[in-house]
């Protein structure tokens, strides 16, 4: 072999390795190019994405609408609470009317008659004729005067047409007298109220005074009466919530709504059975607690509570928590 031959073969072996050297360079480049193309397209992808779902900025009108409707909301809220108080408030006035109506009114150490009482009338016109017998006049009472008169002993009632009373020239004769004698009870009237700076619980001292008849003893078993049956009225609404709320706490009935007050001037709270208990003055606070836990289905129950004077504390078991309610006066009704 030739050195011409020689130099050809190398030259080839030298052309055919640059060959392949450039084919292998050239699919790496393409593989790159094509990896390239795959990422510009996910970018491409996510930025369209990313601009179909961004919110468009929001106007100040939109804002205006969203305050006026709230503002709205609110006042439809107060204007109802306020109806519901009125309402209760009304029905509860009403009430006391009805109850004060058919009593007499007792104010201090005089007494007011609030209205004849036919009862009252009937037995003093059987008292009258004698047990029966028409003979005679009947005897018709008159009602107290508003401007002064009272019933005690200081007070003679009216006598039956046509008979004299034997102590009544006596008082005409010396009107000083009386007037004195009234001046020392109001004197002691005041002395005896606890607004007064001499008050005290140790009382006064029993002092001999004039001889009193029959006749002016009459008025004593009204005014005696009329405070015995305000007393025993209190005492009975004090006594039928105390009772109804030991058997809510007995029964663990569940508390079914809550309606807070407006500015904390009534709580209303209504139970499974339909009792209904409203508390003055109102807690907001804790009116809104119980209200979220009646609507989350906790079901919050009476645990029990305490009453003094009117006043109350209720516990109520709200979950594994204890909610305490502080109130003046509560009403409970089924």
């Amino acid at each position: 072999m030739s050195a011409i031959s020689l130099i050809l073969l190398l030259a080839a072996a030298v052309a055919a390795a640059l060959g392949g050297a450039a084919l292998h360079t050239a699919l790496g480049l393409r593989r790159r190019l094509a990896e390239l193309r795959v990422r510009l397209a996910a970018a491409e992808a996510r930025a369209a994405l990313a601009h179909t779902f961004v919110p468009p900025a929001r106007t100040s009108p939109a804002a205006e609408e969203i305050r006026s409707a709230v503002a709205d909301a609110l006042a439809e809220e107060r204007e109802r609470e306020l109806a519901e108080a009125r309402a209760f408030w009304a029905a509860q006035e009403a009430r006391e009317d009805r109850a004060e109506s058919l009593l007499p009114e007792v104010r201090g150490t005089e007494c007011e008659g609030a209205g004849p009482d036919p009862a009252l009338l009937d037995a003093l016109l059987e008292h009258a004729l004698g047990g029966g017998t028409h003979e005679g006049e009947a005897f018709i009472p008159r009602q107290t005067d508003r401007d002064g008169d009272g019933c005690g002993p200081g007070v003679r009632r009216p006598a039956a047409p046509g008979s004299e009373d034997p102590g009544e020239s006596g008082r005409s004769g010396a009107p000083g007298n009386t007037a004195g004698n009234d001046s020392a009870e109001l004197a002691a009237a005041r002395r005896r109220h606890p607004s007064q700076p001499d008050y005290d619980l140790n009382g006064e001292p029993v002092v001999p005074g004039p001889a009193v008849g029959p006749e002016d003893l009459e008025g004593f078993g009204d005014c005696d009466d009329t405070e015995e049956s305000g007393g025993a009225a209190d005492t009975a609404d004090h006594e039928s919530t105390r009772l109804r709320l030991a058997d809510l706490a007995e029964h663990r009935t569940p508390l079914v709504d809550v309606r807070p007050g407006p500015l904390g001037t009534l709580d209303i709270y209504v139970f499974a059975d339909g009792t209904t208990v409203c508390m003055t003055p109102g807690h907001r606070e804790t009116a809104e607690r119980l209200a979220a836990a009646v609507r989350e289905g906790a079901e919050p129950v009476l645990l029990g509570g305490s009453g003094v004077l009117g006043a109350y504390a209720l516990t109520f078991a709200c979950g594994e928590e204890s909610v305490y309610v502080l109130a003046d006066r509560v009403i409970a009704s089924l």
